[in-house]
Formats: structure tokens, sequence, C-alpha cells
């Protein structure tokens, strides 16, 4: 076992790639702006021309749910179009003359409509009023799927159907093109995680140029990325939602990185650095910091992969896009930005700095000095802290969001709660049971769920157009998102159904909205540790060879997955749980190890800055606990406003309509406050400085392996 001895690197080594890219673009910062601004404009321009094909690939291989997809697809090879619910309510009741003439000649107008295939009466159609006549549904047959059928043409139906709302008849629709036809757009979200960003960077540079140089090279990183994803959209499977995901982390992640090595260049500037120099130094710390940060953020993304699951695949490929694009602009558009401006930015931060009575290194040396004298109490507190706040999410509920989480003053919301009270809960939710066998076979299957105490009704078998597959609807007592419900499910697929397999010697398949909701959380239940032992093993050889450390990256392994059990807990207790008058739902079924790999990723950025700049003074020095102080002196600023950058741009995206996006900003922003304030700033310090010296232990087997990447070289 050995102590890596502080040593100077030595100074003659060759410039790597990085140092070359950069270089050439403060020699050409001109070009090199002008370049990144024609691929921002050639890439939009393609974009718009070519439009986007995004798909939402919800299959899932092997599962139930699927196999009861693919019987349709196979007996019925037509495929399937989509439906909107016109869902009709009066308290005195459907039945009047008037109502019904008003309700007919609404219809026939819908019916009208483009796209509109047929439109089914509720006083004709078997069982489509309620019991108690107050409440009815009919269902617009649509000649297109849902990817093929125009938005302002959903709103036109909607528009036509609630002409007739008034005089106690109220009328509502339903359907996932409803909710998302009906649906703000985005974008005030994005621009008030901006205008928050910037605040804090004109705060802490006192110069609105200089704020500006970190935004606009995030900015650029993202609009670029936007075009190429809708590109590449028609080469690989790219959901809907990977567009507001991919700007939520690039603008975050864009910002920081930029911020990082800004900082340093204006750190060298305060020093009387030459500005050409001051930016060398930064590019050639924080620089090969934020190419490194970059990297395990990739490998956080691309573990994705390895769930086999193709909606993620399609996310993780876009995310990873937008990190490697904002890399690219960190260490090429920032450093020209910085020579084309480098004399007025120059002018600005010594003024600023003149203004300020003192140091704000000051502050983070008398905290970690105080971590120092007394490092058992924060390493004891807070972990115990992290755990409490980890442990509702071992009681995570996942689902897909439906019309029964919506907001209550929706019409999608209104139309469901309708159809719950009229029909029951589960008519919002149905089990789709599919029979391969005999028609006694189906009636068999048919008076089994009629018999089965968590069903409330159920339709007789149908048959499909060949003749070979038959199936029955069956309306649960409870509604879909409830724990009973899933109960259901299990006990058809592991209990009932089999038993009645043996019986008719045919094959029983259960699937549905809820049905799949359950496939989708067991696949990524059971291909959970694989992912896991993917990135956090990657991640770990990644800080094990940069630091030559084993306890540090074993630090930060442990470290990152509290900080991220501890985002998912306070998820749970938002949006599964209700607090702060969140609508309680399930939390959506990809959300958690969406949160999991781009938390992981973004938590090494902090740990990578810290700890390399630990590590720089630790090699000058020698001195452990000096190490840590000037460590955190010279990055606990940097790291607070970057961690307030991010904050603030993931908290934004909880201004977004769209629960999804809800709980990742939310999930994101809590990570990242609890990951640079309580870990990287108190718990971080108190591990070091009881490790002392030995934290950077290595022993000398792995040391003679392991390849030497530098994040820093001498520039005395």
């Amino acid at each position: 076992m050995t102590v890596e001895t502080p040593v100077r690197p030595p100074t003659t080594a060759k410039p790597g790639l990085l140092h070359r890219v950069s270089g050439w673009a403060m020699r050409h910062a001109g070009l090199s702006v002008l370049l990144w601004v024609l691929v921002l404009v050639g890439v939009t321009v393609a974009s718009q021309l070519v439009g986007n094909a995004y798909k939402n690939d919800t299959s899932l291989p092997g599962t139930e749910s699927q196999r009861v997809i693919d019987t349709f697809r196979e007996h019925q090879p037509q495929g399937s179009t989509e439906s909107i619910q016109i869902v009709l309510h009066d308290d005195a009741g459907l039945a009047q003359a008037a109502t019904k003439s008003r309700i007919t000649t609404m219809l026939a107008e819908v019916r009208d409509q483009p796209h509109v295939a047929d439109v089914t009466d509720p006083f004709t159609s078997g069982g489509s009023v309620s019991a108690d006549g107050k409440t009815a549904y009919s269902t617009v047959a649509l000649d297109v799927v849902a990817a093929d059928m125009p938005a302002e043409d959903v709103r036109t139906i909607v528009e036509k159907a609630q002409t007739i709302d008034a005089d106690g008849l109220q009328v509502e629709l339903g359907g996932d093109l409803v909710r998302s036809a009906v649906e703000s757009g985005g974008g005030a979200s994005e621009g008030a995680g901006i205008l928050a960003a910037l605040v804090i960077l004109v705060f802490l540079f006192g110069s609105l140029l200089a704020a500006t140089l970190p935004l606009l090279t995030a900015l650029f990183a993202v609009g670029s990325t936007l075009g190429l994803l809708v590109l590449a959209s028609h080469l690989f499977t790219v959901p809907d939602y990977t567009a507001p995901v991919m700007m939520l982390v690039g603008l975050g992640v864009g910002i920081d990185y930029a911020l990082l090595i800004f900082s340093r260049y204006r750190s060298e500037l305060l020093k009387g650095a030459e500005r050409p120099r001051a930016a060398e130094i930064a590019l050639d710390t924080a620089g090969r910091s934020v190419m490194f940060a970059g990297c395990t953020v990739v490998i956080a993304l691309l573990g994705l992969l390895a769930l086999g699951l193709g909606a993620l695949q399609g996310v993780a490929l876009g995310v990873t896009l937008t990190v490697l694009m904002t890399m690219l602009a960190t260490v090429s558009l920032l450093p020209a930005l910085l020579t084309l401006f480098g004399k007025r930015i120059e002018r600005s931060v010594r003024k600023h700095a003149a203004k300020a009575r003192r140091n704000p290194g000051d502050g983070w040396r008398k905290l970690a000095s105080l971590v120092q004298k007394g490092p058992w109490v924060p390493l004891i507190l807070g972990p115990v802290a992290l755990v409490a706040l980890c442990l509702p999410a071992l009681d995570m509920r996942l689902g897909f969001a439906d019309a029964g989480t919506d907001d209550p003053a929706k019409t999608t919301r209104k139309a469901y709660d309708l159809l719950a009270e009229g029909f029951g809960p589960g008519f919002n939710g149905p089990l789709i049971v599919v029979s391969e066998g005999n028609q006694a076979a189906a009636d068999a299957l048919n008076r089994k769920l009629a018999a089965d105490p968590g069903i409330a009704a159920v339709t007789p078998p149908q048959l499909m157009p060949d003749g070979k597959v038959a199936t029955v609807i069956a309306f649960p007592k409870s509604a879909p998102q409830d724990e009973a419900t899933s109960d259901l499910v299990r006990r058809l697929r592991d209990t009932t159904l089999p038993a009645l397999e043996q019986e008719t010697k045919a094959t029983y398949l259960v699937g549905g909205s809820t049905a799949a909701a359950d496939d989708f959380a067991d696949a990524v239940s059971n291909r959970l540790p694989i992912f896991v032992l993917v990135v956090v093993g990657l991640s770990a050889l990644l800080l094990l060879a940069v630091f030559r450390s084993v306890l540090i990256p074993l630090k930060a392994a442990i470290l990152n997955l509290l900080s991220i059990g501890a985002s998912l807990g306070v998820i749970t207790l938002v949006f599964q749980q209700g607090w702060f008058g969140a609508q309680p739902g399930p939390i959506e079924a990809f959300v958690p190890v969406m949160i999991f790999a781009i938390v992981f990723g973004l938590s090494m950025d902090y740990e990578v800055f810290l700890i390399s700049r630990i590590h720089e003074e630790w090699r000058r020095t020698g001195d452990a606990k000096e190490a840590v102080r000037e460590g955190l002196a010279n990055t606990g600023s940097v790291i607070t406003a970057a961690a307030a950058i991010m904050i603030v741009v993931f908290g934004a995206f909880l201004l977004s309509p769209d629960r999804m996006l809800n709980q990742f900003g939310l999930g994101l922003a809590t990570a990242v406050l609890i990951d640079a304030l309580l870990i990287r700033c108190v718990i971080v310090p108190a591990v070091l400085r009881l490790l002392g010296n030995h934290a950077w232990w290595l022993p000398s087997r792995l040391e003679r392996v392991l390849p030497k990447i530098a994040l820093e070289r001498d520039h005395s």
C-alpha cells in the first residue's frame, strides 16, 4: 500500500486535444464564433425544413402487456386508430327531449369535422348512459393514429362539443389527444430559469457582460443540439418529451461548465496574469475538470442503455448529445468569446474586485476550519438526515400519469371525474383480457372475471375479425392509479387465470394501461442492479484513475447515492403523497432512473471540481488540512453559484404544466441543493479531514496498471 507523494507534475507534457482545440479557438476567435453561428443557423433551418419524427416507443418486449398489443396487431392487421370521449352530465337527467336534441345536433357537427370517422350516440349504444341517467359518453372515432392527428383539429372538436355547455348541461372531453392538445405550450419555464441564472451571474461577477458569456455558451450548445435532435429523430427512436428534458439538462450543465472555467479565468486575472495566460490556465485546470465531469455524465446517461428500454434509450442518446455539444462549446466557443471581450471583461472584473470589501474565500476557509475542528458532527448528522429523506422513496409507486392527475380545472380531469362518478372509478382504466382459444374458453373467462371481487363489470367476449382471438374488457372497482388495481392485475396473472387455463387449455393475457405501468415498473426493478453497477462502477474507475485514490471514488459513490435517494424521497412526498398541494398520484415510471443517471453525472461535476482543486493544493503543499481549506476557499463560492443556477433552472420547470417535467425539475433541483451545500461543502471536508493523507492512498499494484489522467498542469 502506498500513499501518493506530492510531486509537481512535469512541465514538458505535449499539448493534448483540449489544449489544441481551445488554443485554435483563441487564435481564430472571430472564425470560431462565426462557425458556431453557422452551425446553429444551419441545423435550425434544416430541422425546420425536415420536421421532427418523434415517436414514443413504449414497447416492453417479453412482458404480458406487450404480448396483448402484439396479439392485436397480429389478428387485427389494419391497426387501431385514436379516439376522443365526449362526456355529458346534467343533474336534471339527460332523458329530456330538449337536452337530447341539443346533444344530437352537437354530435352531428362533430361528425363533420376532419379526421372523424364515427361518433357513437350514447342513447342508442348500450352501456353509454349511467344507471342514474345523469352521465353519458360518446366515443369519437378518428381515422388516423395519434401521431397524425393535428392538434388544431382536436381543439376544434373540443370547441364544437362544448358549444352546448350551458343551462345545466356540462360537456367535458377526455383522451390523450385532448390532454396534449389543450395543454399550454412551454417556454415560460425555460425563460424564467435563464433570467434567474443571469441575475445570479451578474451578482457573482458584478458585470452584465461577464454574466452573459456562460449564458451565451449554454444557449448556443442547447440550440444547436435541439436542431440535431430533430434530425436524429429520423434515424433513431426519439420520444417527444426528449426535447424539454434535453433543454432542462443542457441549460443547467451548459451554464455550469462555462461558469467553472470562467471563474478560474477570473481568478487568474485577479492574480495578475495576462489575459491569454489566464485563459490558458483556466482551460488547463477547470477545463480539464469540466471535460472529465462531462465524461462521467455521458457514462451515467449511457448506462440507461443497460436497461434495454426503448423509450429511455432515445432519451439517453438525446441528452448525451446535449452534454457532448455543451463540452464542445465550452472549450471552443467560450475561449473565443473570452478573447474577443477579454479587455472589457478584465476591466469589469478588476473594478468589481476593488469594490469588494473582503475575499469571498475567507468565509469558506472559516467554514472548512470549523468543520475540521469537529468533523464527526457533520459526518454523523449529515448522512442521518440524508437517510431520513431517502426513506419515503421505499414506498414509491411507479406508473403513468393519466387524466386523474391533471389539474382539476382542466376538461380532461373533469371528464375523468364525471366518468368515475357515473360509471365507477375503474371505468377510466379498464383491463383488456385476451383469450386465445375457442368460444367456450372466452365464455369461461367472462364468467370468471365477473365473479372476481375486484371487478365491477365485464363486457361480453368480442371476437376479432379472424375469429381466433376474443377480448373481454374488465372494469375494476378501484381507480387506475390505486394499489388495489395493481393487486388485481397480479392476482389475475398469478392465480386466477393460470387456474382457468388448466381447465380450458386456452391462453389468457392481461393488458391495459395499469398492467403496462406495472410491467414497466417490474422491468425497471429487475434491471436496476445492472444499471447501478454500470454507472457507479465506470464512474468510480474514472475517479480512481484521475485522483490515484481508492477512498475518493468510494466516498463519491456512497454520497452520490445518498443524494439521489434523498431527491427521490422528496418527489415521493410531494407528487405521490400530495405534499404542498401537489396532485397525488404515481411517480412517472421512467423518472427515477432518469434522475439517477442525470444526478449521478451532475454530482460528479462538483466532486471533480472540488476534489481536483484540493488535489492540486495537496500536490503543491503536501498539507492535507491546508489543501482542504484552500480547495474549498477557491471553489466554494463558484460551487454555490453553480448550484444556485442549476437549482433555478431545474426549479423553473415546476412552472411547466407537464407533470413529468415537474417531477424532473424538483428531483434534480433537490439533488443539486443537497449535493452542493451539504455534501460538497460540509460532509466532504469532514471526510477528508479524518482521512488526512490516506485519502490519496492507492495500492502499488493498481498504481502500476492504472492509466495516468492529469487534471492539473504546472503553471508556475
